[in-house]
């Protein structure tokens, strides 16, 4: 293992797969110098959800110990598992829904896979065959001018211990031979579209690794390393970097800029404001206002800064958003948070987003304004999620079609909300 103080551009050549690199920049077929990314994440396509797809764990919504990827595959086993994932991988996401998706004016799909997919462990649960779709995609991508960024969104022993790295629990990644496994993840899926460049501008290396549970420096090593894999084996794309839940400017600033002599490398923040009891209490003006104060901290960055993910909610009220048979901070019924309440999840924990209130809607067209404001500061946004079962703040296909997202998305109805210390909210 190589040392990170030690770890030099120089070092990196016949360090990563132990043949030279070409450490000169290369023209992607996106410019992130002077282009918008807009676009939406594929969430819960090729790693499964709970609350994005309830009905695939609704036979254990009063228990059974399935909470995840993980625990559903081991429960109905590879055969059983294989067939309703094929039949889901082949529905959720279609040719259709990237037509619409360049329809709304969005340049870039990013698509969660699970290390499970590229690189198959002994004793894993999980069952492969998303491959293909991941191919047509890409295909779709193409046929629709849109571009993508492959997300690693799951890593052996989990990344973060939720449930969106496919296994809920500990945070193991960095244990025995897991990170070594990632990278050869990693590098099957660069080679795997290598040819696809005119398509696929980016890859992430991992998504939301947690710092609380994870040694920094080895992340570190481990984004290094993973930038030189992806140079070998696909030179003209982009790596992509997780912030790690830090400070995006005094805390990355300096790390794998091109000063350093890597280049190409995307800095990915995601920005909620509902896994907090802070963040559940505030005022639709006060989100607002929070929104608006995101600007000029992803401006302030010295490399290429994408927001990830980011949403319409202002309430943790989505079915199971929390995990499996959890309840909401914003209503005080999620265990070990029952210490406040902000008001009620009626009519917000699952619905359409027709069914949502006046109000509610109201709320949100000001918020997703303020938020695109502030996002496109610097490189752009990819809103979580494009579709959802029955989470509405969450449904960007859903909110165009209810017009409480602009379109064209350059327009506003509400303009200059992060120029006035004003709230412009109705009522607010």
């Amino acid at each position: 293992m190589v040392s990170l103080k030690s770890l030099t551009v120089a070092a990196l050549v016949g360090v990563v797969v132990g043949k030279p690199l070409s450490l000169r920049p290369r023209d992607l077929a996106f410019d992130y110098n002077t282009d918008k990314v807009r676009g939406v994440n594929l969430g819960g396509w090729f790693v499964l959800e709970p609350w994005i797809t309830p009905s695939i764990f609704q036979p254990w919504a009063n228990g059974g110990g399935v909470v995840d990827e993980y625990t559903f595959t081991a429960a109905v086993g590879k055969d059983a598992a294989t067939q309703q994932l094929a039949q889901h991988w082949g529905s959720w996401i279609t040719d259709d829904d990237f037509k619409q998706i360049a329809q709304a004016g969005l340049n870039h799909v990013r698509i969660p896979i699970g290390y499970w997919a590229l690189n198959p462990l002994d004793g894993d649960p999980y069952v492969q065959g998303q491959l293909p779709y991941l191919d047509s995609a890409i295909k779709s991508a193409r046929n629709y001018s849109l571009k993508v960024m492959l997300d690693l969104h799951g890593a052996p022993g989990s990344q973060n211990g939720f449930d969106n790295s496919g296994r809920n629990g500990s945070i193991d990644w960095q244990s025995g031979d897991n990170v070594q496994n990632t990278l050869t993840a990693i590098t099957n899926l660069a080679d795997r579209y290598k040819n696809d460049l005119d398509v696929v501008t980016a890859i992430e290396l991992i998504n939301e690794p947690a710092n609380w549970g994870l040694d920094m420096d080895q992340l570190k090593e481990y984004y290094y390393n993973g930038w030189g894999n992806v140079r070998n084996t696909a030179g003209d794309t982009a790596v992509v970097i997780h912030d790690a839940f830090l400070n995006i400017d005094s805390y990355w600033n300096g790390f794998m800029n091109a000063g350093s002599g890597v280049y190409n490398v995307i800095l990915d923040t995601h920005v909620y404001q509902v896994f907090s009891q802070q963040e559940v209490a505030r005022s639709p003006c006060e989100h607002v206002q929070n929104a608006c104060s995101n600007g000029p901290d992803v401006s302030s960055t010295d490399k290429w800064l994408i927001v990830g993910e980011w949403s319409g909610a202002q309430t943790d009220c989505a079915k199971w958003l929390n995990g499996l048979g959890k309840g909401a901070r914003y209503d005080g019924t999620l265990p070990g948070k029952s210490e406040g309440y902000y008001g009620s999840c009626d009519g917000k924990y699952e619905g359409t987003v027709d069914g949502m209130s006046e109000t509610d809607k109201t709320n949100l067209a000001y918020f997703v304004e303020a938020q695109l404001d502030a996002f496109e500061q610097h490189t752009g946004w990819i809103f979580w999620a494009w579709k959802t079962e029955s989470a509405p703040e969450w449904n960007f296909k859903d909110l165009v079609a209810a017009d409480l997202i602009p379109q064209p998305l350059t327009s506003r109805k509400f303009p200059s909300q992060c120029g006035t210390s004003q709230c412009l909210i109705p009522g607010n």
